[in-house]
């Protein structure tokens, strides 16, 4: 197993780092990172071995891995990669695929609140179109002294894709001997109407979210994992979310959205609503199962 991380020497860069080597020390996988500069001319997606070939942004992205390369623990084994592509999105998504990695990581984007998520123009366009989950650090992760992931959560509904969701959740947990958490919403919004209204709509959203949660479990409970389940209640997504209790090593997988195109990602509502409060690595997983494969 492989993991790529789209490197930036910036914060945000340090912060995907982090993420990836917890990650991969956690799944016992080996770390690709990755830097991606535009072509000055048409070449490989690798670096070219022309002598010839002398090009200053390459040599200082390549002093920028070295550098990223140190400060990796020795317990992890990494290699570093520059390729080439005007889009750094998809430049991540071909060097995932060259090398086969099953997830890519990437840091926040810009300044904002510690701890929090800021989904820029890089990650939004992996959020569009990868094939392999993406793996996303909230801002800070590189201040943080976590070796390993303690627990997995896994935000469960009941759309299309939601098996495929359970069983990679599974395969990680199994991989990093963790415990699973399974948790589904329940967001019922104030719209006019009387209180027996409310009640009533409240009352049919926690029931089916019970079932949701129940049928998930059966799904997985055969005993190699320790699963628990938890139904979340709010006003809205952000506030529920914001009951849940999160500890340091905690990450969340949640399922691509549902208008996704076949082997693709798209970042669904929810998921983008949840980002807004989570303080911890959130997960956004495919519907295919494809990246199940290896």
């Amino acid at each position: 197993m492989r993991l790529v991380v789209g490197y930036l020497a910036t914060p945000s860069g340090a912060d995907g780092l982090a993420l990836g080597v917890r990650l991969a020390r956690s799944l016992k996988a080996g770390l690709d990172i990755c830097m991606v500069v535009p072509p000055d001319r048409p070449v490989p997606t690798r670096v070219p071995t022309d002598p010839g070939y002398d090009s200053v942004l390459v040599q200082q992205a390549n002093r920028w891995l070295a550098e990223a390369r140190v400060a990796v623990p020795g317990d992890v084994d990494v290699e570093v990669h520059v390729c080439f592509d005007d889009s750094f999105a998809q430049g991540l998504i071909a060097e995932a695929q060259r090398l086969g990695a099953q997830a890519i990581v990437v840091g926040a984007a810009g300044d904002g609140v510690i701890g929090r998520h800021g989904i820029g123009t890089v990650a939004s366009s992996l959020l569009h179109s990868s094939h392999v989950p993406i793996a996303l650090a909230p801002r800070g992760t590189r201040t943080h002294d976590v070796a390993q992931v303690r627990e997995v959560t896994c935000a469960i509904g009941d759309r299309e894709g939601a098996d495929v969701l359970l069983r990679t959740a599974t395969r990680a947990c199994e991989r990093m001997d963790t415990p699973l958490r399974l948790v589904s919403l329940v967001a019922v919004d104030r719209h006019p109407g009387s209180a027996d209204d409310h009640r009533a709509a409240h009352d049919a959203a926690v029931a089916h979210t019970r079932t949701v949660l129940d049928r998930s479990r059966e799904l997985i409970d055969d005993g190699s994992i320790r699963v628990t389940s938890e139904l979340a209640e709010g006003d809205s997504v952000e506030s529920a979310v914001g009951t849940l209790t999160w500890h340091e090593g905690d990450i969340v997988l949640v399922g691509s959205s549902r208008l996704a195109q076949q082997h693709r990602l798209f970042l669904g509502s929810t998921a983008s609503k949840m980002l807004r409060v989570l303080p911890v690595p959130m997960v956004v997983v495919p519907k295919s199962a494809d990246h199940l494969d290896t």
